[in-house]
């Protein structure tokens, strides 16, 4: 299955302040475009451009690095733009995901922590993660573009901690973005779609 860059599912200008529309412009049509590209171009060199993204992410862990960061990278970005909505975040949670932040993550206001810790700290580029692992959500955090996929677990949210995502509009502040990733910007709705598919 070719890899295709998505159109993004709001206007560029649409998630500002919090993020810009020359973020997205960089973001999007060069860093997602350049894993797009190169992902399709490593994927037919090994042969793999028949299977579904999900299985060429596992299949290349560990064994075709280059072909794993670009596919697991595409994979990350396919998600990371619905997780972005305009008037998003905050504790708007749809009500079996409330629930299940609050038995399996000690509730909102600890989500919030520390998720944010776990993108905060994640050292160089990465991703910080909430999963559904063996029936439960935890947080977890990856480096590049590795995911939860290859540990067992089906991401419902993330958050990109690669500088391309946050240094136009936040230079070296990561907190400060995350706070406004989380407290502006996260599409809930998407979040319980994921959610209700993972259980």
């Amino acid at each position: 299955m070719a890899f295709e860059l998505p159109a993004l599912p709001y206007d560029y200008d649409a998630l500002a302040p919090f993020m810009s529309r020359e973020t997205l412009e960089y973001h999007h049509d060069k860093h997602h475009k350049a894993y797009v590209d190169n992902g399709n171009k490593l994927a037919a060199e090994a042969g793999l451009e028949g299977l579904s993204l999900e299985e060429i992410v596992k299949q290349s862990y560990g064994k075709n690095a280059g072909l794993f960061n670009n596919a697991g990278q595409h994979y990350n970005h396919l998600h990371f733009w619905n997780w972005l909505k305009k008037d998003g975040g905050g504790k708007k949670l749809p009500g079996a995901l409330e629930k299940a932040f609050e038995s399996d993550l000690g509730g909102y206001d600890k989500f919030r922590t520390d998720f944010i810790a776990a993108g905060t700290t994640q050292f160089g580029s990465g991703w910080a993660w909430v999963s559904v692992k063996d029936g439960k959500l935890e947080i977890s955090k990856t480096p590049n573009g590795e995911n939860p996929l290859v540990h067992g677990a089906t991401p419902i949210l993330g958050v990109d901690v690669w500088e391309h995502s946050y240094y136009i509009d936040y230079r070296n502040a990561r907190p400060k973005y995350l706070e406004a990733f989380v407290d502006s910007l996260i599409n809930w709705d998407y979040v319980a779609e994921l959610y209700e598919k993972a259980k």
